[in-house]
């Protein structure tokens, strides 16, 4: 008998990338069958909340949230390994500036909104969507935005200047990468079947990492208007080693976010993460 398992992730360029083999069927994956929803990370957040997805992509710092219906599979992770979300303002800001200012956001459960608060606790924030947040600063309509996805290289296009690399920051704080994005699996399906999921979720970065021509292909569709240099530019920012394992290093960066996140308030519960390896 087949059995579908529904997989979510985001409609970005290094997301499909990821799962570029598994939409294509370019790797065997048995007795199972794999449909895709896209949707935005923090809706996917929301819908992790509520168990209503079996596989899917959330923020790090929604999983602080899922942890008793979910653990996190070992392949999948966005890591910001001395780069990551971007605070852009109109005119040149310092540190300080930021204080009390209204930030754009995109989602309250994202890992760029709590690697801010840790950055600077004080600001007023804007949720946005996160397609939308260089527009809304470039209108005025806030101070600062926080800008994730393939906004990162785009801000100076349009003028705006850099306040803060998150990833930059949080490697000189801890000498670690910034965990942002990972996958995350229903406790509830059983190991067994856990287990096959993590080796197709691993098949298909692997295959999309070798086959890299054909995985960025199928990524283009999804890259926002990036040309490709720049589109492939950006899938290499988080996917890559760190999306095949996280590591050691890796699954110490994610305990210490949400460590940290829960010793500053931000987290009303400390968390006990669950990779699905240990």
């Amino acid at each position: 008998m087949t059995r579908t398992i529904h997989v979510a992730h985001s409609p970005d360029s290094d997301d499909a990338f990821m799962f570029y083999a598994l939409a294509e069927g370019k790797i065997d994956t048995g007795d199972l069958r794999y449909v895709h929803e896209l949707q935005d990370i923090e809706t996917l957040n929301q819908r992790a909340l509520r168990g209503e997805l079996e596989v899917t992509a959330v923020s790090i710092h929604a999983y602080a949230y899922l942890a008793d219906k979910y653990a996190l599979l070992p392949h999948g992770a966005s890591m910001g390994d001395q780069y990551g979300p971007r605070l852009v303002a109109r005119e040149p800001m310092s540190r300080s500036d930021v204080r009390g200012k209204r930030v754009a956001i995109p989602g309250p459960l994202t890992s760029a909104f709590l690697a801010l608060r840790l950055y600077e606790p004080d600001f007023i924030p804007v949720p946005t969507p996160f397609d939308v947040i260089e527009d809304a600063v470039e209108r005025g309509d806030v101070d600062l935005g926080l800008l994730i996805h393939e906004g990162q290289l785009t801000f100076a296009d349009r003028g705006l200047h850099l306040v803060a690399d998150m990833g930059e920051w949080w490697f000189t704080e801890t000498g670690l990468p910034l965990p942002l994005g990972g996958n995350v699996v229903r406790k509830d399906l059983g190991a067994a079947l856990i287990r096959d999921i993590s080796r197709h979720l691993r098949a298909s970065i692997a295959y999309g990492l070798q086959h890299r021509k054909g995985a960025l292909d199928h990524a283009m569709q999804y890259a926002r208007g990036l040309e490709r240099s720049r589109a492939d530019t950006f899938v290499g920012m988080y996917v890559n080693d760190w999306t095949l394992d996280y590591g050691e290093r890796g699954r110490k960066a994610v305990r210490l976010l949400l460590d940290r996140g829960h010793d500053s308030g931000f987290i009303p519960k400390r968390v006990n993460v669950e990779f699905v390896d240990d």
